[in-house]
């Protein structure tokens, strides 16, 4: 991920990602693994506030990057709001916008920043986005989710047209931001209904003010709906006598027929998307005007400028553009569940495995993307025990248990200095005692290495794929237990392991439910009994799906093991998961047998009108209980509805398919078959496409009340302290020393909120904080600390460069924090400049 500054490219710090400015213009590059290799896709992000400039730059570096990778990437131009799902995907925990950019004084996210003042306007159910709107009443409305950013308290306030999705997607960001951003130290109160929090809606009016008149009504979300996403169009773009020439030359339903190698081509989206094709033997020329010529044709349409552009090259399509078509066939496809590989002078099987290791070796394309790398770095585990860490065996590294939480810090080399991800597992069993003290305990740890380490929150079952890179093929995921010594709980006799993985950087064991019913023809599982391992073999599984299986199952077990390939069972294998039963064996659609890809949405039918929302990469967790979904498998279309859906969603559900498949651009067979599925009786033929499904998740799971209720009650939050200095409130500066809360649930609590002047770190601040710090200078260009320290640009004296704030202190007031002289500050190098900056608030 980089930024755009003074025209050039800079990467953007990994603990940033997934906050964006919108004064600045953003490159995103992401690879991907597929059968054949590897994927490239790149994006361009424009902010609504960036410069015509910028973004002109910034499109001419994704060109020359294009160029530099072989034209290969898809390209995709990313307007702020406007984001593809694509991209939105990248971000699980939702996007930031910030105020500001570069020339306002760029400033990352840190860990441990607590003089903040912000609020947050967070929209979404499945995508979320957070933006940072005006501290003021007149930025709320009844139908979103707001959260108030005070540094060591976050304040949710759900609208009271909120739905439960969008109230869990708001707290899971308020929890990230904490995790993340605080160090697991902030505090987060919530409130649903205003009459029922009065102490938290006294802190909002301090902040804030006294409401004044009625909020808002609900702003409803301005989606394209299906019949607009289907009326798809297909142009051929070309230039004549200077003047670029649009031809219709087909509409749905289109075949591949259509895209002439020797051409670029417009295939147009009803307006909601953009694509540009290019022909493998079209003109140099042809290939490098491909996005301008898509905006002319967007002005020439009248379309918005926002409107998503995907740029794809012949032979390298994206999988949404492909679905687009009636039916696509791939050059070299192969027909049954083996894999594609590809042609050429290259052995076969060589050039699969070859695209892996190139993708983490080549340093041009890893430089400063986000966990790219050989993962060959250093390895070390910890386990949360007793509140503290405890080292794990070497022995036993790739193992993780249900009933824990684990610290894993990965260290490698770059440019010849080290670099550091700190990686925070938590068990789905684990209490909530050990998940905090997980957090606390990985920040202690970035401290001792100089606060440099990428720290990553990894829920139990959605691991990373560098995650699975770094234990070389043998991570196991087990369901519950503990890695501890001493546990009073035995293992159980029978277990079950899923394996799923081609190689050692990504093959990961996940334990299932020991019945019948968990087997998939798929993937190749151990059975671990008393007296042997079995590694049952499903018909759909590689030969390169069972050496990685072999190697696991030396790992979990040391008994003798019995390969058994499906059909072949023994009596004494079915009887180790209690008698046969029904499992998944239909085709895992994947890109190893066909261009379609199982597709998960989530239905509305907002004020009558059909709209579906993407859900890419998808996994179990996605599937809330208020949302009706969407499951195409290409074969048949599978509905699944959440107990707490919306009665009329759940109503029309069945009528919702029939229009998707109406509506669907490929122009699909309207007697595809539809299947009603309901929360909590799944059957096998949906669960197949879920890895490791987890048939208890529905009652084990935790709900948005219960994890509501986890934070304990509103009355913890004793001790509240913000800055509200040179907040301006109705046309006045307000400035309060200490203000005392009485509870109305709890009257002997006290919430004593102090307004202090910046004085979070640990310099001595000796200013009377009843009097405002003078902006004006000492002495020629020399400025009072309160002035510069823990300022936002808008509130530094003008003049001051937000990049040196240092630079303004008089000599004593600088010997004084730094303790050490101007001179000997600056012979440093850069990056511990940085960190003492950041240190006593001059970053």
């Amino acid at each position: 991920l980089f930024f755009l500054q003074n025209m050039k490219m800079v990467p953007v710090p990994e603990k940033a990602y997934g906050t964006f400015f919108e004064g600045d213009c953003y490159i995103i590059l992401h690879n991907k693994r597929t059968s054949r290799g590897s994927a490239t896709d790149l994006h361009y992000w424009i902010g609504k506030d960036s410069s015509q400039d910028e973004q002109g730059a910034v499109a001419l570096y994704v060109t020359q990057i294009d160029d530099a990778l072989g034209g290969n990437p898809v390209q995709h131009r990313e307007v702020q709001g406007h984001e593809s799902e694509t991209f939105q995907s990248y971000f699980r925990n939702g996007i930031i916008y910030k105020k500001g950019g570069v020339a306002s004084g760029f400033k990352h996210v840190e860990t441990n920043m607590y003089n903040i003042k912000r609020l947050l306007h967070i929209k979404g159910k499945k995508h979320i986005s957070a933006t940072e709107v005006e501290l003021s009443w007149n930025s709320f409305n009844k139908g979103d989710v707001f959260l108030l950013d005070l540094g060591k308290v976050l304040i949710q306030w759900n609208g009271p047209s909120c739905s439960i999705a969008e109230k869990s997607r708001g707290l899971a960001l308020a929890r990230s931001i904490r995790d993340s951003e605080r160090g697991g130290r902030a505090q987060i109160g919530i409130i649903d209904n205003e009459k029922d929090s009065p102490d938290l809606m006294q802190i909002m009016k301090m902040v804030l003010g006294e409401r004044r008149g009625e909020l808002r009504d609900a702003i409803p979300d301005t989606k394209a709906d299906e019949l607009q996403k289907a009326n798809v169009r297909l142009y051929h773009v070309y230039e004549k006598d200077n003047d670029l020439v649009v031809q219709e030359i087909a509409t749905r339903p289109l075949t591949q027929d259509l895209l002439q190698h020797e051409d670029c081509h417009i295939l147009d989206q009803g307006g909601f998307k953009i694509y540009v094709w290019r022909g493998k033997l079209s003109s140099k020329e042809e290939k490098k005007t491909a996005f301008s010529r898509a905006l002319g044709f967007i002005q020439a349409k009248g379309y918005p400028p926002s409107t998503n552009i995907e740029v794809i090259n012949d032979g390298a399509e994206s999988a949404m553009f492909k679905q687009l078509f009636q039916k696509w066939t791939e050059k070299d496809e192969t027909q049954g569940l083996g894999k594609v590989y590809t042609t050429g002078k290259i052995a076969k099987v060589e050039q699969v495995k070859f695209d892996t290791t190139q993708l983490h070796a080549r340093p041009e394309l890893a430089a400063e993307q986000r966990m790219v790398d050989d993962a060959s770095g250093d390895v070390e585990v910890w386990r949360i025990e007793d509140l503290h860490m405890q080292p794990v065996d070497r022995k036993k590294y790739g193992q993780f248990y249900g009933g824990d939480c684990y610290l894993v810090l990965y260290t490698y080399l770059r440019s010849g200095r080290p670099h550091y991800v700190l990686y925070m597992w938590q068990g789905r069993h684990a209490s909530v005692d050990e998940i905090t003290a997980c957090a606390l305990n990985a920040v202690e740890l970035d401290k001792k290495y100089g606060d440099e380490a990428v720290q990553v929150r990894v829920t139990m079952g959605k691991e990373p794929s560098h995650f699975l890179a770094i234990f070389k093929g043998k991570l196991i995921i087990y369901e519950g237990g503990t890695s501890r010594g001493q546990t009073s709980t035995p293992e159980p006799a029978i277990r079950l392991f899923q394996v799923r993985g081609t190689d050692e950087m990504n093959t990961k064991a996940t334990e299932v439910p020991a019945r019948a019913s968990s087997l998939n023809s798929n993937d190749v599982f151990l059975l671990m009994t008393s007296q042997v391992c079995y590694l049952w073999c499903g018909k759909g599984c590689s030969g390169d799906e069972r050496e990685m299986a072999k190697m696991v199952a030396d790992v979990v077990s040391k008994r003798d093991k019995l390969t058994v390939l499906e059909g072949q069972e023994p009596a004494e294998f079915w009887e180790a998961l209690g008698g046969k039963a029904p499992y998944a064996s239909e085709k895992r659609f994947q890109e190893r047998n066909t261009h379609y890809q199982p597709r998960l949405f989530e239905c509305s039918n907002q004020t009558g009108r059909f709209i579906m929302t993407e859900v890419v990469g998808f996994c179990q967790e996605d599937l809330d209980e208020d949302d009706v979904m969407l499951l195409d498998t290409w074969e048949e279309i599978f509905l699944w509805v959440g107990k707490a859906s919306n009665t009329q969603e759940r109503n029309e559900a069945i009528a919702s398919a029939k229009e998707y498949l109406k509506t669907h651009p490929a122009g699909r067979d309207l007697a595809t078959p539809i299947i009603l599925v309901k929360q909590g009786y799944e059957p096998l033929n949906f669960t197949g496409w879920f890895n490791a499904w987890d048939p208890y998740k529905w009652s084990d799971g935790k709900s948005y009340e219960e994890m509501k209720n986890s934070l304990g009650d509103v009355s913890a939050i004793s001790e509240i302290t913000v800055d509200l200095n040179n907040i301006n409130l109705n046309k006045r500066n307000i400035s309060v020393i200490n203000s005392t809360v009485s509870s109305t649930k709890r009257a002997s609590s006290e919430y004593k909120t102090h307004f202090n002047h910046s004085d979070s770190n640990s310099y001595s601040n000796s200013s009377n904080y009843n009097s405002s710090p003078s902006p004006m200078p000492n002495g020629e260009g020399i400025y009072s600390r309160e002035v510069l320290i823990n300022k936002t640009v808008d509130e530094l004296p003008e003049g001051v460069d937000p990049a040196k704030k240092e630079y303004y202190l008089s000599d004593t007031d600088f010997h004084d924090i730094f303790g050490k002289s101007k001179h000997e500050f600056y012979q440093m190098p850069k990056w511990k400049q940085q960190n003492e900056k950041k240190q006593y608030g001059l970053f």
